[in-house]
């Protein structure tokens, strides 16, 4: 069994059709029967074809099945709960995000659009930094492929006070780095009173390798689920959450690479962890979350001297455990049933105020957003891979705000909060023109539209 990338192109949807219902079944078509999807990202788009990569999943069949359909499928909200504003955040793993694309570098980001809503849903990109996680309190921390479901309106969140973590470690050759993920465990139970049903050794280990996509972003492919899915199965009335910690096998030059680019590569390791954990949380429903075993002591040693900022979370730490402990340690419940997800209390696309990603961005979330009538704030200061250009969507009148940093983003929260026009506090101000109309549409030739006064 293994999770890998596909790379394929399509045509644009006809005009009318909606977007994600059709770029869902193009997808889906693309599948080989013992295929099932996990992901799907719009690398660039132009009025004649969409660049798109997929990450899918192979080899389960009856064994370990993947439900068909359960990425694309789509529900759309009847209503939306105006009572409290929530906003979902979302900064794609592996396309080199100027914000975020580092380690937990996106928190300060998460604080600020924290503070202007009730919950900010969040992902493990956005606050992950090695052995620190300083995520918002009215944060709901979910793993990537939650927070798309989410947005489709096919699952409900529901808030716990705690989670028992699993911790699945590696059996590394080196029993120094072991012990060290074995320490972080059991420095968040004495720090901080994280709930462990159980430390387990895989001694089948995971085979992780990165690479990247045509497109430049980081992904890989992932083999050797099987002794990982036995150990979820054996213990599954034991635990809530899992965290993973494993070996992602590294050409060597790809540290120093790194490290030394002032920022300038793509984080090679978070995109084939995020494979891995998409494909967990979609089989099991439950938050999980991967941490990067280092490979051998001369990768310890490594002298990096002073990086870029957005990197030193990754220097200063040793087993990369703790911010994943952390996060799962109160991760929402994830609720697949109808019923339950009308209970008082879940969280489900109902509840969602507003998107907020880094522009450019094109995938399922987006698509899930346009369609559910979700206002999303696209910000160009967090420049990235991707390369489309969203205002070729069929948005509703003021459901799409471009804004040039996190700053006017909070700004924008903040207006629609209030149910102010973002529009009306910024100069110039247009007027709106008078539009005649006629009780014949025949007479005036075709149905007139309504003017848009001013993007923000």
């Amino acid at each position: 069994m293994r999770v890998s990338e596909i790379e394929f192109q399509l045509p644009t949807p006809p005009h009318g059709r909606s977007v994600l219902d059709w770029l869902a079944q193009k997808t889906m078509e693309r599948l080989a029967p013992d295929e099932a999807l996990v992901r799907l990202v719009v690398t660039e788009s132009n009025r004649s074809a969409y660049k798109c990569e997929a990450t899918t999943v192979q080899g389960g069949g009856n064994s370990y099945p993947f439900p068909p359909g359960m990425v694309t499928t789509f529900r759309k909200r009847r209503s939306q709960n105006t009572e409290r504003f929530n906003v979902a955040m979302l900064i794609p793993t592996g396309i080199g995000a100027a914000i975020g694309g580092h380690a937990g570098d996106a928190t300060p980001t998460a604080q600020l659009l924290a503070s202007v809503c009730d919950t900010l849903v969040i992902h493990p990109n956005v606050v992950n930094a090695s052995d620190i996680n300083e995520m918002p309190s009215n944060a709901l921390y979910v793993e990537g492929s939650v927070l798309c479901r989410l947005l489709m309106g096919t699952i409900g969140l529901q808030p716990v006070r705690s989670n028992r973590v699993l911790a699945l470690i590696q059996a590394h050759p080196d029993q120094i780095f072991t012990d060290l993920a074995t320490n972080a465990v059991n420095a968040a139970r004495s720090s901080y009173g994280l709930i462990c049903p159980g430390i387990f050794e895989m001694d089948q280990s995971l085979v992780m390798s990165p690479w990247y996509t045509g497109s430049a972003r980081a992904a890989g492919r992932v083999e050797g689920f099987e002794r990982l899915f036995e150990l979820l199965d054996e213990h599954r009335d034991d635990y809530d959450a899992v965290a993973i910690s494993s070996v992602i096998s590294t050409p060597f030059h790809y540290y120093g690479d790194y490290f030394l680019s002032d920022g300038d590569m793509v984080n090679p390791w978070g995109g084939v962890e995020s494979m891995l954990t998409h494909t967990i949380s979609s089989r099991y429903n439950l938050p999980s979350a991967h941490a990067p075993m280092l490979e051998s002591q001369d990768v310890l040693d490594i002298e990096t001297g002073v990086v870029d900022p957005r990197m030193a979370a990754e220097i200063i730490s040793v087993s990369f455990l703790q911010c994943v402990l952390k996060g799962l340690q109160r991760s929402p419940k994830i609720l697949t049933d109808e019923e339950s997800m009308r209970e008082p209390g879940v969280f489900t696309a109902r509840d969602v105020s507003c998107l907020v990603i880094p522009n450019g961005c094109l995938g399922l979330p987006t698509l899930a957003a346009l369609e559910q009538g979700i206002p999303v704030i696209a910000v160009r200061e967090n420049t990235n891979l991707m390369k489309n250009d969203l205002t070729e969507l069929p948005w509703a009148i003021g459901q799409l705000h471009i804004v040039e940093n996190y700053w006017e983003a909070a700004g924008v929260l903040a207006a629609l909060k209030a149910g102010i026009d973002p529009v009306a506090v910024r100069r110039p101000f247009g007027a709106a023109g008078l539009e005649k109309t006629s009780a014949n549409p025949a007479e005036s030739g075709a149905k007139s539209e309504i003017p848009e006064l001013l993007s923000t």
